[in-house]
């Protein structure tokens, strides 16, 4: 089956790459190993096929990574299949979330636990295509901070999208474009991946449900990390549940959404990245730095504050 192709779909622009000289994110670092992060409730009919498919695919081309599965409280067999699924998979490390449960505290379990020095987080239902973190890891080797998953750009899609579920998305999605003058069209989609010093530059982390999904990657655009968007590929679950619950989320988009805004335009940059340093308060001593400081790496895009090292956005 061919994914779904929206009829607005934003083309990429034909060349992505920056100005500068080591890299088109400019951050030099090679990665040594890439933790995939996947929260899990109740998810017995794929869990193992999910893990299965990414670590297969992983192998394949040669990227060094683990899966960490954290289980969000299950009631059914995931944790089972897990252990079993562990004692085969050496990269696999499942990991229990006792409580409070929700979906942005199993993630932030399973950051914790994780130890690649990049991260991918990914659904348990196989609607995320693992052949997309393979070019995740790719395009954070060639310096990215942030690689951004799209399916609403020219090469992506989705399958079996049901349309009430389409219609609020592209609506919360212009919202917070126009909201934050940025390019990014999928905002709201869980599936990306960002360097290990990103995920410590957007502590704290508040988000405890889906709104963690909002969160990451405003915090990491609004903080000065560089970025980009590659077109990847969603389909619905065929089996079990959604655990969405779109009446519940609403407001509490809304206020991550809220809370990430006042930072970009009330706090002074404070919490900006600044030469390899994340800066919690203008009137404190910066923490230690989080990776070499770099050359800037080109001009900041619309809607950016002016910074030394303003992150790139292409879409």
């Amino acid at each position: 089956m061919q994914p779904d192709r929206p009829d607005n779909a934003e083309p990429l622009p034909t060349d992505q790459r920056l100005p500068h000289a080591s890299g088109n994110g400019g951050n030099q670092t090679l990665l040594t190993c890439i933790s995939v992060v996947i929260p899990a409730r109740d998810e017995e009919g794929c869990i193992a096929s999910t893990v299965e498919h990414l670590h297969l695919e992983l192998r394949l081309h040669g990227v060094p990574h683990e899966i960490v599965v954290v289980d969000d409280g299950s009631s059914d067999s995931t944790w089972a299949i897990l252990q079993e699924a562990a004692g085969r998979i050496s990269e696999l490390t499942p990991v229990q979330n006792t409580g409070p449960h929700g979906f942005g505290r199993a993630i932030q379990r399973g950051l914790k636990a994780s130890q690649g020095d990049a991260v991918v987080i990914m659904m348990a239902d196989e609607s995320d295509d693992c052949r997309d973190v393979v070019r995740y890891w790719q395009k954070l080797n060639e310096g990215y901070d942030c690689v951004f998953g799209s399916r609403f750009v020219k090469g992506g899609g989705t399958i079996d999208y049901p349309t009430i579920k389409w219609v609020l998305n592209r609506c919360a999605n212009l919202f917070v474009r126009l909201l934050f003058a940025i390019r990014l069209n999928d905002t709201t989609n869980a599936f990306k991946a960002y360097r290990r010093e990103v995920i410590e530059g957007c502590a704290p982390i508040l988000s405890p449900h889906f709104n963690i999904t909002v969160e990451l990657p405003l915090k990491a655009i609004v903080r000065g990390y560089s970025w980009t968007v590659i077109p990847i590929t969603w389909r619905n679950r065929r089996t079990g549940l959604a655990k969405l619950k779109i009446r519940e989320m609403g407001s509490r988009y809304f206020f991550i959404v809220a809370y990430v805004w006042l930072e970009k335009y009330f706090s002074r940059g404070d919490y900006r990245k600044v030469d390899g340093f994340i800066q919690e308060s203008a009137s404190r001593p910066r923490f230690a730095p989080l990776r070499p400081s770099q050359p800037a790496s080109g001009g900041n895009q619309p809607g950016d504050d002016a910074h030394p090292h303003g992150a790139s956005e292409r879409v």
